[in-house]
């Protein structure tokens, strides 16, 4: 999954060497912490969250098949 959303967020920033993402383990849920250039947070989040929404809507699909719970916060 982190793999996943490194290639989202990949392209659709300006400067991919500074997107960065921890996956933080935890009992029944998967935390996965996005950093990215301060120029960029505006890209992956999107008009009124749309953007960070369907990139939360792709990672929930995939952890529900996979039968495990994830969820994306995005830092600055």
């Amino acid at each position: 999954m982190k793999e996943l959303i490194e290639f989202i967020v990949k392209a659709l920033v300006d400067d991919p060497s500074e997107v960065a993402i921890q996956e933080i383990d935890g009992e029944k849920t998967t935390l996965f912490e996005l950093k990215v250039a301060k120029e960029d947070i505006g890209k992956v989040i999107g008009k009124r969250g749309r953007t960070a929404g369907a990139i939360r809507t792709i990672l929930n699909a995939v952890s529900t098949k996979q039968g495990k719970r994830a969820e994306l916060e995005i830092m600055e």
